[in-house]
């Protein structure tokens, strides 16, 4: 394994979890935490990107980013990375790649809000990173039922699971999705910043 990335053997499962963490803050705790009890996950990595192609405004330096995550997210089952720097990948599907060539057996999952899947039609190769990992969905204010009639979702019904079956989608063979709901957290990274240093 090359050196600064996490350590993850054959047969574990790692929930992945993108995103520009602009600030990173206790909503991203909270649908971590819920993440690795409702999926069943061994751990999640968070994946502090670069940029992110679809905002329109840079987020802040990655090591500040990073550093601010580290300081909210204590839970040893979570890393904090910039996988994606090092690896120099800008799109999800080419991340989900590197990091399977990279860690051949372990069982990865790809986490998203569902406002994300909302838009998921429009990432780069989107059907491809739905044919390579699981998908777990997190429900988010005012987005269960656009989540859920989007255009991603009606093209992947078939393979939607239950959320009773939620702790079996590390192990699903994709593509599998499944969407959980969650007790709601409105805190969010856009707020924070508006809110400027006092947020922080």
């Amino acid at each position: 394994m090359r050196a600064g990335f996490p350590f993850a053997p054959p047969g574990m499962t790692v929930g992945l979890l993108g995103g520009s963490f602009d600030p990173a803050h206790e909503g991203h705790v909270h649908i971590t935490d819920e993440a690795l009890r409702r999926f069943g996950l061994d751990r999640i990595w968070w994946l502090v990107s670069p940029g992110n192609p679809l905002k329109p405004h840079g987020p802040a330096p990655l090591d500040e980013r990073i550093a601010r995550a580290r300081r909210i997210m204590r839970d040893p089952r979570v890393e904090i990375t910039g996988i994606e720097a090092r690896l120099g990948t800008r799109m999800t599907r080419d991340t989900i790649a590197a990091l399977q060539r990279l860690y051949p057996g372990v069982r990865f999952v790809w986490l998203m809000g569902a406002d994300n899947l909302v838009q998921f039609d429009r990432w780069d190769r989107w059907q491809d990173i739905a044919a390579r990992v699981p998908i777990g969905v997190i429900a988010r204010p005012g987005w269960r039922m656009p989540a859920r009639f989007s255009r991603a979702a009606r093209l992947l019904w078939r393979a939607r699971l239950p959320e009773s079956r939620a702790r079996e989608l590390a192990r699903a063979r994709p593509p599998a999705w499944v969407m959980i709901n969650l007790p709601l957290n409105k805190l969010s990274s856009t707020a924070i910043r508006v809110l400027g240093p006092k947020g922080r």
